[in-house]
């Protein structure tokens, strides 16, 4: 009772304070007699005035949201981005209507010049980038000035068109400028305290944020609002006044997180040059001059890798190197991009602070395979079925390096929802024309879809296949007629699972005739892994083909082929962290070991070691969760030395993630 009535009293002080400074007796009463004051003598001008400041800020906002409407997330129809900018019309207009008139015009004019330019520069750079302009890219202005010519000559006709509209209503405004002869402080204040309550209302619209990261957390407003570090999720959100703001803040003011003395030393240690590593062995450099294809596997799980179910896969094991106690383990929301995170930097989402894998968009890879394949002349592009927002994945990939991000959901060219099938990703001209046309080498990183749930013959994918597969059938048969139809096949969940993964495998015959097609298949190695195991199918369905009551449930094939390569089995336990190091020293591109979580899994001197969400871990031989053994006898001393190296792993990854220690190390 004692907090409260202190917290009831601090409060009361704070507001005698502002009543003090600025001798107002009563905010609420001043507040109203303000308002009646303002109506009863708001004369035409002003009001004229009042409502083309509206038009003027209010066109500059929604126009921005118009023009960049391919972006899905919170549409312009949405009230809380228009919330934001009538909040801080309504502030412009208190400080105008305070001040004295010279003083007024001033500020209006430099804020319509700022928000105009501003408005140009939004507009011209999603043009050419599909995201909007961050104050954290100007250090980058000089690279792209030579192209801003270009850009500008390119742009949309309605980018200029509206902007006249808005110049226009700029323009009659002044003819109807408020003649203020003295500075108004009560009134000043007043408007400031409306404004501040307005900002906070608007905010309680975002909802509650995810404090557990579940995969969802992406697209949760409060979520991306408080991590604001999506461009266009954040515009999208807030409007453009609001998002300048916080942008601005988040760039230039808010303090960044510091590391204490011993965790800075831990990361001076960890990345000292005594522990500088580059290691060779006698995989090094085997495919050097080699093109690469990652082939991310969209659930894919262990038990449907056969002849029978995916032969395109199965049939590349006779000259791979395979894997054969991989684990695709997932930790935080969003295991297919965890995968991604994984096996493009090196780095997990963290354990000990909840941040999830695509909100560290703005922390420095300089590292990541992107960026290493880049600097041998490599061209590097990512290809997927869906949009570049999903996941925040087109502005992740261009942070990792990538030269360009291609979805075939936003390329526009399909109507329905063909884009599921992963055969268009092969057959879709634009994606295969660059893919296999390049100057020079390339990496192409495809994330696979089509074994992606809802595994019913009446819904997605599958539905899609069976319409395929019965084309003749039902060609004649309305939408209800076709349901009744393939509800008729009595497929079971397992029938529709194994049906989607041999689109997959279809796939993966397309690609493989694309190679020879274009002269590249004996250049080439294929890099093929699971995203995750099939966690989406049922129990019932996933317990009769592997043991679903531990962690080593997350076992998924992981193999890397070319052409003439030798079968070879490679048995310590691996995980996605292994994937960049062991694939850059096949390429023979030169790396320090200590940049990455993992090693390089066909080294000698690889410790095997894969780290589950929960902290549980298993090196092979030993499966350990909270300190027991699970599966054998371990030595106590043994248990304790892998628990400390388990520890040392962790805590590398979170503190150079938590704190973007390479932008440290760089600088």
């Amino acid at each position: 009772m004692k907090r409260k009535k202190k917290k009831v009293s601090n409060n009361k002080n704070i507001l005698s304070k502002i009543k003090d400074t600025f001798k107002i007796k009563n905010i609420k009463k001043e507040t109203v007699k303000l308002f009646k004051r303002i109506k009863k003598k708001a004369s035409k001008d002003n009001c004229l005035f009042i409502t083309f400041v509206f038009i003027t800020f209010g066109l500059m906002d929604i126009a921005i949201r118009i023009l960049a409407k391919k972006i899905e997330f919170f549409p312009v129809y949405y009230l809380t981005g228009r919330l934001f900018s009538i909040t801080y019309i309504v502030l412009l207009l208190g400080v105008i209507f305070s001040i004295k008139r010279n003083y007024g015009k001033y500020v209006y004019v430099i804020t319509f010049i700022i928000f105009m330019l501003l408005y140009f520069i939004h507009n011209i750079y999603f043009g050419i980038s599909s995201n909007f302009f961050s104050f954290s890219i100007l250090g980058l202005a000089s690279e792209g000035s030579t192209y801003f010519g270009d850009a500008i000559a390119k742009s949309s006709i309605w980018i200029y068109v509206i902007a006249l509209v808005i110049i226009a209503s700029f323009i009659i405004s002044l003819k109807f400028f408020p003649k203020n002869t003295e500075f108004r402080k009560k009134r000043l204040v007043i408007f400031i305290i409306v404004f501040l309550m307005m900002h906070f209302g608007t905010k309680l619209t975002l909802g509650k944020a995810n404090v557990e990261l579940t995969w969802n957390t992406w697209k949760n407003p409060r979520n991306v609002y408080n991590n604001f570090n999506d461009v266009n999720k954040d515009l999208a959100l807030t409007g453009l006044y609001e998002y300048t703001f916080r942008d601005f803040y988040i760039n230039y003011i808010k303090p960044e997180a510091k590391l204490s003395e011993t965790e800075n030393s831990f990361l001076e240690d960890v990345f000292s040059e005594e522990n500088d590593r580059y290691y060779k062995n006698k995989y090094t450099g085997r495919y050097k001059n080699y093109n690469v294809i990652f082939l991310q596997l969209e659930g894919i799980d262990d038990w449907l890798l056969t002849k029978e179910t995916m032969p395109n896969a199965y049939s590349l094991l006779s000259h791979s190197i395979a894997f054969k106690d991989h684990y695709a383990f997932n930790n935080g929301g969003g295991s297919t991009f965890n995968s991604e995170f994984m096996v493009n930097v090196g780095y997990m989402t963290p354990f000990n602070y909840p941040i999830n894998a695509y909100t560290l968009n703005k922390n420095d890879f300089p590292y990541s395979m992107a960026n290493l394949m880049k600097a041998k002349d490599y061209n590097v592009k990512v290809f997927h079925m869906n949009s570049g927002e999903y996941y925040s994945r087109a502005i992740n990939y261009s942070n990792w390096g990538y030269d360009q991000y291609f979805s075939l959901k936003d390329s526009g060219r399909y109507e329905n929802n063909e884009y599921q099938l992963d055969r268009y990703l092969i057959e879709d001209e634009e994606f295969y024309k660059e893919m296999f046309n390049n100057t020079g080498h390339f990496v192409n990183y495809i994330i696979t879809y089509s074994n992606h749930m809802p595994f019913t013959a009446t819904h997605s994918v599958c539905r899609q296949l069976l319409s395929l597969d019965y084309e003749d059938k039902i060609k004649d048969m309305n939408y209800n007629e076709k349901t009744a139809f393939f509800e008729s096949l009595n497929l079971t969940e397992e029938d529709c699972i194994k049906r989607q993964a041999q689109e997959t495998d279809y796939m993966i015959g397309l690609l493989l005739k694309a190679l020879k097609k274009e002269g590249l298949y004996d250049k080439t190695m294929i890099v093929a892994y699971a995203d995750h195991y099939l966690y989406t199918a049922s129990d019932e369905v996933l317990s009769s083909h592997k043991d679903i009551t531990t962690n080593l449930v997350n076992h998924t094939p992981f193999y890397i082929w070319t052409s003439k390569g030798k079968k070879e089995e490679i048995t310590k336990a691996t995980s996605q962290l292994n994937i960049l190091p062991t694939v850059l020293n096949l390429l023979g591109v030169s790396y320090n070991q200590k940049w990455y979580v993992q090693q390089d899994a066909l080294d000698s001197s690889y410790t095997p070691m894969v780290i589950f969400s929960d902290l549980s871990w298993y090196d092979g031989k030993y499966y350990v969760v909270d300190g027991i053994c699970k599966n054998r006898v371990i030595d106590e001393s043994v248990n304790e030395q892998k628990h400390s190296y388990v520890e040392y792993l962790v805590k590398k990854n979170d503190l150079v993630l938590k704190y973007n220690y390479f932008k440290e190390l760089m600088s």
